[in-house]
């Protein structure tokens, strides 16, 4: 078997092959809740930043370090530091070509062929198509109704050959933000039992909470376990310019640049540039953009309770994501594609985030809300209170 035939096929582009011959009435046309990235472009003062910066900076077209840029690197520590209460340097900073590129990286600098990686279900599932096509043991472990793993279940699942416990938070896709105890539980499992905890932050910006969500980097050693990802994409609008992150030791660093120089040589150095620039300046647009996002999340809450009536369940809402129960007698996968003909509405079932024949992802159904306005939500959940079956 082939790296690629051991996984399955891209989730969202799977679901976009479900629109094929459906048409849409112009006054109900698809609702889209499929691909948690943001369908507008940069703020207008990014873009002219980065028309500046096409014409006028020579190096920005030329390959570049591979661990990224150096000011780049410094501003995401520093920005880190002030967020997070950390002593986190620039030589504990690479940029990767988007946050996926930075999960890569990390598993080729800590695994070998047949190791293990704990991982919660729901899962993401880029992170699991990795973890096949590495020929990783992906060791799932089931959340409950909250969706939040539960680190004394996990101790019981860590083997010879585990490596590492990834964790996405605020998650997708369930949307839960993993309270900052729990997190600390699993950072400490990992320590005690020489692990690598890899904790994915692409939506920290979007989180409800104030301040650090967490305390891991007020351990000094905290670079020994802790593999911090993050991405550029959410916060400004950056998703077709690929700019992630990776936060960890430097030695480990120095691994993961072997991988990062073979698969792309560099960073894309227009989009770290861009990074740049909004992270300099663009503090006040995104904090617009979080109550944005804030709200609405508070409109699915609220508008919740009707289809609650119905029988579904809001298990989780944060971020970009809507994680929901169905009271159908029908698997998701096949709900997912009806609804796209009967309803307009274009999501994916529980199963493209679980293993084969989890019964709880047969029940479960995941909203990517982010694109949708106070009226887009109203709209699909009316389309979802009134289904012909």
């Amino acid at each position: 078997m082939t790296r690629t035939a051991a996984t399955f096929a891209p989730p969202v582009m799977e679901a976009r092959r479900w629109l094929d011959g459906v048409t849409f009435a112009p006054d109900r046309p698809l609702i889209n809740v499929s691909q948690a990235a943001p369908v507008d472009p940069p703020p207008q003062a990014l873009r002219a930043a980065i028309a500046e910066l096409v014409l006028t900076n020579d190096e920005a077209h030329l390959y570049g370090p591979v661990l990224g840029l150096p000011e780049l690197r410094a501003e995401l520590a520093a920005q880190c530091d002030a967020h997070y209460g950390a002593d986190i340097g620039a030589d504990h900073v690479a940029i990767t070509s988007g946050c996926n590129q930075a999960f890569a990286a990390t598993l080729s600098a800590i695994t070998g062929e047949g190791d293990e990686v704990i991982i919660p279900t729901p899962w993401y599932f880029n992170h699991k198509m990795w973890l096949d096509m590495m020929g990783l043991g992906a060791v799932a472990q089931p959340t409950g109704p909250d969706l939040l793993p539960d680190p004394e279940h996990t101790k019981f699942l860590i083997t010879p050959r585990t490596r590492a416990i990834a964790l996405v938070s605020p998650n997708n896709p369930g949307g839960v933000e993993y309270p900052a105890d729990l997190v600390m539980a699993f950072y400490q499992l990992a320590r005690a039992n020489g692990l690598k905890l890899i904790l994915d932050e692409t939506y920290r910006d979007f989180d409800s909470r104030t301040g650090a969500p967490h305390a891991l980097f007020s351990d000094p050693d905290w670079s020994q376990t802790l593999i911090h990802l993050y991405s550029f994409s959410k916060a400004y609008r950056l998703t077709g310019h690929r700019v992630g992150a990776m936060i960890t030791a430097p030695a480990l660093l120095a691994e993961a640049e072997k991988f990062l120089d073979t698969v792309a040589i560099c960073p894309n150095q227009i989009g770290q540039h861009a990074a740049l620039w909004g992270m300099q300046n663009l503090a006040a647009w995104l904090a617009e953009q979080r109550a944005e996002i804030l709200d609405r999340r508070a409109t699915i809450e609220q508008g919740f309770p009707a289809l609650a009536d119905q029988g579904w369940k809001l298990m989780g809402a944060g971020a970009y994501f809507a994680y929901m129960q169905h009271p159908f007698d029908m698997d998701s996968d096949a709900l997912a594609r009806a609804l796209v003909r009967e309803a307009g509405v274009l999501l994916l079932p529980g199963t493209m985030f679980t293993p084969q024949g989890d019964a709880g992802g047969k029940r479960q159904l995941r909203v990517a809300f982010a694109n949708l306005d106070r009226a887009g939500i109203k709209s699909m959940f009316n389309r979802l209170e009134n289904l012909p079956f």
